[in-house]
């Protein structure tokens, strides 16, 4: 089988969920660097965060096979249930690990308080608030239908 380079940037249903994904992720560099006066590239893979990649990604997935296979098509469907799955993992489940972990890194600080060798911590920036998800659903969607 021969893909040509043309025939691959044709094929919208990756190209546009993957240059969403890294539009959220570039806009999340630029709002952190922004914030703490340097530049923040570890926020190009960074989970968590404005806008929500996750979001973006499902939901440009999702708009996309909506805009090429038809808005009652099966396909579209799978699509749009695999976009709230993910969403609502961003914002329930990893939300909730951020959390704990904060907790869990705060206990570990007063209790190895004398013991500067323990230097285990919990990554706390995980999950996504409602913000971010739906900021990251509106720019997967805007995309998908101005690029498509």
């Amino acid at each position: 089988m021969n893909i040509s380079l043309d025939s691959f940037l044709s094929y919208k249903t990756i190209i546009i969920p993957a240059a969403s994904w890294l539009i959220a992720q570039v806009i999340k560099v630029i709002i952190y660097s922004v914030q703490d006066r340097r530049l923040r590239l570890s926020y190009l893979v960074s989970m968590g965060g404005m806008p929500s990649a996750h979001s973006a990604t499902v939901c440009s997935l999702a708009t996309t096979i909506g805009l090429k296979n038809g808005f009652n098509s099966a396909l579209f469907a799978i699509a749009v249930f695999f976009a709230l799955i993910v969403m609502y993992d961003a914002a329930g489940v990893r939300k909730t690990v951020g959390t704990h972990s904060g907790i869990l890194n705060r206990i570990l600080d007063e209790l190895f308080r004398d013991h500067p060798e323990f230097e285990l911590r919990f990554r706390e920036f995980i999950g996504h608030t409602r913000l971010e998800i739906v900021s990251g659903a509106i720019l997967g969607i805007l995309l998908a239908v101005w690029w498509t």
